[in-house]
């Protein structure tokens, strides 16, 4: 089994990153599973249901969102009509949607064939606003029933603390297939296979701009971090690029491989333009009055 996780995706770049260079991406990793972070694909905040149908179309099998997963009312209204899309399976019972999906994979590549898990979890240091229980607890619960479905497993921890996650790794280390960690929107270099043959890293990045905060434009972060007001997340488009994990697993559900990646345009044979249609425009940073 070979399953492609493409790393948060943010706002109008991020998406116009899967559009162009998923074909590609298809190509140098055959997958039998893709699952894509929306977290912060609309808008730079959460995940709207345009978005998401646009997202599955692209090739997203399964798409995963942390903190910002009810942001967009008009996806958490209709959440049980977009099955594809997964919010953390530590919020409350009467949360809308699921917090894990099994799917068949349709296909394999020579590691096993039948059905892929994938699950969703939220860290304890998040909003407080998502009332989450104790991701350890949940996972211990939820776990046993799913693996008597499918041995091939993918779980996505979205948290801010790095000791939360690598502490969560070990929690699940041979019970799962592979742990990524998201939320801090920056790649780490610490991808390992452990013992008991789960893959993990604490971070799979951000796909969108690289030259940015966390995929949007710097000029409004510097503006709140300098007064303390609140300001809306802008675009970003310098640098757009995809970054992600590629695991490889045997067919009793093990590790035996996995790739973090960053890929850009230009390492495709090809380096399109970004459309007026497409790009939204900036708002210069001189506006926000910073020296």
């Amino acid at each position: 089994m070979k399953f492609l996780y493409i790393a948060e995706i943010v706002g109008k770049p991020g998406i116009w990153s899967v559009k162009t260079m998923m074909p590609f991406l298809k190509k140098e990793f055959n997958p039998d599973f893709t699952v894509m972070n929306v977290n912060s694909a609309t808008g730079g905040n959460g995940i709207g249901k345009q978005h998401a149908g646009y997202l599955h179309k692209l090739g997203g099998n399964v798409l995963t969102a942390g903190s910002s997963v009810f942001l967009k009312k008009d996806l958490c209204a209709n959440i049980e009509k977009t099955p594809y899309v997964i919010r953390p399976a530590n919020l409350a019972e009467t949360s809308p949607g699921k917090g894990f999906i099994i799917r068949h994979t349709g296909k394999t590549s020579g590691g096993g064939a039948g059905e892929a898990a994938v699950i969703s979890l939220a860290g304890t240091f998040a909003p407080s606003r998502l009332h989450a229980e104790n991701p350890f607890a949940c996972f211990s619960r939820i776990i046993g029933d799913i693996r008597k479905k499918t041995p091939f497993i993918l779980v996505d921890i979205h948290a801010l603390m790095t000791a939360e996650k690598r502490a969560f790794f070990y929690h699940a280390e041979g019970k799962v297939s592979a742990v990524i960690g998201s939320g801090g929107k920056v790649q780490t270099t610490d991808g390992e296979i452990l013992p008991g043959g789960t893959a993990v890293i604490t971070d799979a990045g951000r796909t969108g701009s690289l030259v940015s905060v966390g995929g949007s434009s710097p000029a409004p972060k510097i503006f709140e971090y300098l007064t303390g007001i609140p300001d809306w997340t802008k675009d970003c488009w310098k640098n757009p690029a995809v970054q992600g994990v590629c695991v490889t697993t045997d067919r009793a559900g093990k590790a035996v491989d996995i790739q973090a990646f960053t890929r850009k345009p230009e390492d495709f044979s090809f380096s399109p333009g970004i459309t007026e249609e497409e790009k939204a425009p900036e708002q210069p940073d001189a506006g926000y009055g910073i020296e």
